[in-house]
């Protein structure tokens, strides 16, 4: 040994600066004269480091580790021969940190970099991490005497200069570098730096000035470096803390369950986990709580423990939205909209899964035992609460957006997401609409099949339209096809909903019904290349407020198809010719066409209902055609045109069971429906009932006409002729006032402005409701409506009364006849005897003569006149009874048709309630 300054100084032979340099020349098969600068800084620095070894101080299990790693890579060989080096080794009782000297081998041979050749491959040892070898804060110096250091050969200079340049170069080790070895602390002031390590003229004795004791002079190099890199300072236990393994992390537990607390980094590595729903070693849910909660036996302080259950909520969220997922992925009946909603979160989810690989590498990263990482850039739990701050936000929106769509399906599920959308967070409203537009595709997939193909792909009746394919074609338009109200989404207002259905409804009515498969012309031709890529992507049926692009395509759409159905309608089937012909014959408008029918008819229908037979009409029905200008109707019209009894009751006769009918098929059918069938049978019997009305006052008016010159022999009639005469003027005058207001105020009002709306329709189902208004008009003008139900029956009862009046005159005329016959007889007997030369008649004679004109006049007259006179009676009071209902009915037509009736005021000076103002009190409307 040398002395320098009466202190000892370590051997050349034993330097560890010189150790160092030997080794780092023979791994690299370099000369001693070539510069290994680098090479041999790096190998300080990783000697200096303070790695936490990921195994423990057993030299067993890292020579298991190596010789696993060389059966992997298929070298038998060099595993037998490691272990018998492995057997010497364990021999050597002298070396006291086996384990560290064989770790030390085993990560200097550990390289994951392709070489390019045996000497590239030898050094990238040394090239490996450097870069993140780097740090910000530089290395202090350390004091050292001047005096007491020489140089005494060109390897000390080298491996002076290098120390120089080692202390002032950055590093990035979790540790300090060389000062957390040392212990040195920037506090201490000294006049000049050097390195750690003893230089010639040290003394052991000044090495542990810096914490770092040398063995004894006998020490092997090996026993040296082990110490080196074993040295366990505070600093090195809270590295091991922080840079845990997967296999130091079970033992952590273990030992955190016998009192010791938990790392920061085991929390945050559970962590990782929980956000992704999957329960922690430490860190596991609790089903009692509904959340993650730490295991109540580890030891974790206060604070970490509330941050760390804070951040458990989002693997929670996580949980509740996955669970959501994988329930309703597995359920068909979901629909193909349920199944883009889980689509949508499932994205939502892939981008978050991206998130936790990341995090994963960061964990990866840190525990990699050749890998230095600053703390700055470690993973902590205030870290990882900022980091996740954004992802729990978005995650817990997704977890209420799942709690709203429970149980919704369709567009009932759109609907939802809709409403979600309307946030004031910009963040949260981007979110909605990017999950409302891949929701809403297959909602525009069905909307282009329906509106252009008229096809209805809703297998789980997920789509606002509905079909039942029960419904034969003849009902298609009326039942086929119906509205789901629920179904309809938000952002499809009610009157789009009608017109995409009437869409849909026109094309198949078309194929089916109409059996026309022409393609309709003009549909796309306007539409614009940009709109339909906009539609496509669903952008117009969600963006309608800022652009109305959707209502314009839908618009185009509606009015081609419309167009092309009222063509077809109008040009194929003729449908305005049989909505004319419903008019002429079941409403009574080809009038010369109905008083022949009713000529024709008299004698027939006067019968009992149960005598008729429906050939014979059908031949009248004929008759009645060739005769009038019917017979130039279309043939089609006049095929369709038909006789019809009704129900027959006791006591009818054919006027009460006859009726028209007008068969209807095809096409026209939609139109002219079964109820509205009956309707206009409906129609048609009052209409004839109350032209039979006005056919049997014109009989009345002949008969007295007729009759009148010939009773005037008998003066006594003249008075009962005279009451006859007034009772059958306010009867005409009743039931013709009756005949305008149906036939002009009803009928022809309600016709002009069924044509109007029929001329103006823009698709068929304005055609069917302009003609149901039509219908419902007349049957409530026409009395024939519940409200006007006791109208209906008093205005029955008048008509009763007309026919009553009808058979009592025909009485008092044949018995007046028959009284005229007899006189003249009586007076033709009398001439004749004359003639003869004879007297006229016996006393007896006269005597008989004189009694039956007594009889006559005390009898039948009397009779007639008293029956007349009831009758009138009951008439008036009948009328009068109508025309209080008729002020009291809130229809203004029927109150004007009070004042027409009784235009001479006779029944209001009768009737006080027809004098009052408060007559029309009933009437006034609230407006």
């Amino acid at each position: 040994m040398a002395t320098s300054g009466g202190a000892e100084t370590v051997s050349d032979k034993d330097n560890p600066q010189k150790l160092l340099l030997q080794l780092v020349r023979h791994l690299l098969h370099k000369a001693p004269d070539e510069d290994v600068t680098v090479q041999y800084q790096y190998a300080l620095r990783l000697i200096s480091s303070n790695f936490t070894p990921t195994v423990e101080g057993d030299d067993f299990q890292v020579a298991q580790r190596i010789r696993k790693k060389l059966a992997n890579q298929s070298r038998v060989e060099d595993a037998a021969k490691f272990s018998e080096l492995y057997t010497k080794l364990k021999s050597k009782a002298e070396l006291k940190n086996k384990w560290a000297i064989l770790y030390v081998l085993m990560t200097l041979a550990e390289d994951k970099r392709p070489g390019r050749d045996k000497s590239m491959e030898k050094m990238r040892v040394f090239w490996q991490g450097l870069p993140r070898m780097a740090t910000s804060t530089p290395y202090p110096s350390r004091p050292t005497s001047h005096e007491n250091t020489t140089a005494s050969s060109d390897e000390s200079r080298t491996v002076h200069q290098t120390m120089q340049q080692t202390y002032h170069t950055q590093s990035s080790g979790i540790g300090s570098g060389l000062s957390s070895i040392s212990g040195y602390s920037q506090s201490e002031h000294h006049p000049s730096a050097t390195g750690y390590l003893t230089f010639p003229g040290r003394t052991p004795g000044a090495a542990t000035h810096y914490g770092v004791t040398f063995a004894d002079d006998n020490q092997t190099t090996g026993t040296r470096l082990a110490r080196m890199l074993t040295t366990a300072d505070s600093q090195q236990s809270q590295a091991r803390s922080r840079y845990i393994t997967p296999a130091a992390n079970s033992r952590a537990l273990h030992d955190s369950e016998e009192g010791s607390e938990v790392s920061e980094s085991q929390l945050v590595r559970d962590l990782v986990y929980v956000f992704q729903g999957i329960d922690g070693h430490i860190v596991k849910f609790n089903h009692t709580e509904d959340a993650f909660r730490i295991d109540p036996q580890v030891v974790v302080s206060k604070p970490m423990r509330d941050l760390t259950h804070k951040l458990g909520e989002l693997g929670w969220l996580f949980k509740k939205v996955r669970r959501y997922i994988d329930n309703r992925s597995q359920d068909k009946a979901f629909g193909v909209i349920g199944q883009s909603f889980c689509a949508a979160l499932q994205q939502e989810l892939t981008e978050y899964y991206r998130l936790l690989a990341v995090l994963q590498a960061q964990q990866e990263h840190e525990t990699d035992q050749a890998v230095i990482v600053e703390p700055s850039e470690t993973l902590s739990l205030i870290r990882l609460k900022v980091w996740m701050y954004e992802p729990t936000q978005r995650m817990k929106y997704l977890a209420i957006l799942v709690d709203g769509c429970k149980d919704k399906k369709g567009g009932a599920l759109c609907s939802s997401v809709e409403s979600y959308t309307m946030h004031g967070d910009p963040a949260v409203k981007s979110l909605m609409k990017h999950i409302l537009k891949v929701v809403a595709l297959p909602v525009r997939s069905m909307l282009d099949k329906w509106i252009y193909e008229g096809q209805l792909e809703d297998k789980y009746h997920e789509f606002f339209v509905a079909s039942d394919p029960t419904v034969k074609e003849e009902k298609l338009w009326h039942e086929k096809y119906s509205l789901r109200k629920s179904m309809i989404p938000s952002f499809i207002k009610m009157d789009q909903a009608n017109k995409i259905l009437s869409i849909g409804k026109s094309i198949n009515f078309l194929h089916h019904v109409c059996k026309n498969n022409e393609p309709i012309k003009g549909r796309s031709e306007d539409k614009e290349e940009e709109v339909t890529d906009r539609y496509r992507d669903t952008e117009m049926l969600l963006d309608q407020d800022l652009d109305g692009s959707f209502q314009q395509v839908i618009d185009a759409v509606y009015q081609d198809t419309s167009k092309r159905l009222l063509h077809v309608l109008h040009q194929n089937f003729s449908f305005l010719e049989h909505l004319k012909a419903m008019r002429r014959y079941l409403l009574l408008g080809q009038g010369d066409f109905i008083q022949h029918l009713l000529d024709l008819l008299e004698s027939e229908l006067a019968k009992p209902a149960n005598s008729l037979y429906l050939h014979n009409l059908t031949g009248v029905l004929e008759t009645a055609i060739r005769a009038t200008n019917a017979q130039f109707d279309d043939a089609d019209i006049l095929h369709r045109l038909d006789v019809r009894l009704l129900q027959i009751s006791p006591g009818d006769t054919g006027w009460d069971v006859f009726s028209l009918d007008y068969h209807v098929d095809g096409p026209i059918s939609t139109v002219f429906t079964p109820q509205c069938k009956l309707l206009y049978l409906r129609v048609f019997n009052f209409l004839w009932r109350a032209k039979r009305m006005d056919y049997v006052l014109n009989q009345v008016w002949r008969g007295q006409m007729a009759n009148a010159k010939a009773l005037k022999p008998i003066p006594e009639l003249s008075p009962v002729l005279h009451q006859c005469h007034i009772l059958a003027a306010q009867m005409i005058h009743f039931v013709q006032q009756m005949q305008y207001y149906i036939n002009f105020e009803v009928m022809e009002c309600s016709w002009d402005e069924l044509c109007k709306k029929v001329t103006a329709a823009e698709d068929l189902d304005h055609i069917i409701a302009a003609h149901e208004v039509f219908l419902d008009t007349i049957i409530r003008r026409a009395l024939l409506d519940q409200q006007s139900r006791p109208l209906l029956t008093q205005l029955r009862a008048i008509f009763d009364l007309i026919i009553q009046f009808q058979g009592t005159q025909e009485t008092f005329f044949k018995s007046s006849l028959d009284e005229l016959t007899l006189r003249a007889s009586y007076e033709k007997q009398i001439a004749a005897k004359s003639e003869q030369g004879e007297w006229g008649l016996s006393q007896q004679e006269e005597e008989d003569e004189r009694r039956r004109k007594v009889k006559f006049m005390r009898e039948v007259i009397p009779t007639n006149r008293a029956q007349l006179k009831v009758l009138a009676k009951s008439y008036q009071d009948m009328v009068q009874k109508f025309l209080v209902s008729l002020t009291e009915h809130a229809d203004d037509n029927l109150r004007l048709l009070a004042v027409r009736l009784d235009f001479n005021e006779v029944y209001k000076a009768k009737e006080p309630k027809l004098r009052s103002p408060m007559a029309f009190k009933k009437t006034k409307k609230v407006f």
